[in-house]
């Protein structure tokens, strides 16, 4: 367990590999699962402000899902997320030509209609984070349907962490990232002591 100011990190997080594979996978992390994306509250309002410009991405569906149910909804927990269509793929993703599904709201940026990439929680997938009052708790999570990204991920030496590392800076700063990097550095250097003794 790595601790850095208010976060409290899994050491999956340095040991195991991911990078996602989508020729494999098909883009399965936003048509499986119990509910849509988990979503911050200070991403609502953004989520309002940019509709306009993503619904041109986005398929038939899922623009009638939303004009139904809103740009967010809630879960059975009661915690924000997005829609998702017949209790499915999420409302703001699309198919590819080589059916691959895909983020709407990530096509839009990649053209420059807007500046806001993706709900974190998507970006930073695998890891999940969980928020408590006095800290944020880290965690790799393991789902089979990511079972080609952990291959892919060790075959070509890409722990978690550096494959997250623009999530990992977008929510926490360049600062925490640099400090995590080098909190890993030196764990990796002190186990490579110990066996050398």
């Amino acid at each position: 367990m790595i601790l850095i100011d208010h976060t409290c990190i899994s050491d999956d997080i340095e040991d195991q590999f991911f990078v996602c594979n989508l020729d494999k996978c098909k883009g399965a992390c936003c048509v499986e699962g119990d509910s849509g994306a988990p979503l911050d509250e200070n991403e609502l309002e953004i989520l309002d402000e940019i509709y306009p410009m993503v619904a041109p991405y986005l398929s038939e569906e899922g623009k009638a899902v939303i004009a139904k149910e809103g740009t967010y909804t809630k879960d059975w927990e009661g915690d924000y997320v997005t829609p998702v269509i017949n209790n499915r793929e999420c409302a703001y993703a699309i198919y590819d030509q080589k059916g691959i599904l895909k983020c709407g709201i990530e096509a839009a940026y990649l053209d420059g209609k807007i500046k806001y990439k993706k709900p974190i929680s998507c970006h930073l997938y695998p890891i999940r984070v969980t928020k408590y009052d006095q800290y944020h708790a880290l965690n790799y999570d393991r789902w089979d349907i990511c079972s080609p990204a952990c291959g892919f991920g060790k075959e070509l030496g890409v722990p978690v962490y550096k494959f997250l590392k623009e999530p990992l800076i977008r929510a926490y700063g360049p600062e925490w990232y640099h400090q995590l990097s080098e909190e890993i550095s030196d764990r990796q250097a002190a186990r490579i002591n110990e066996k050398g003794k």
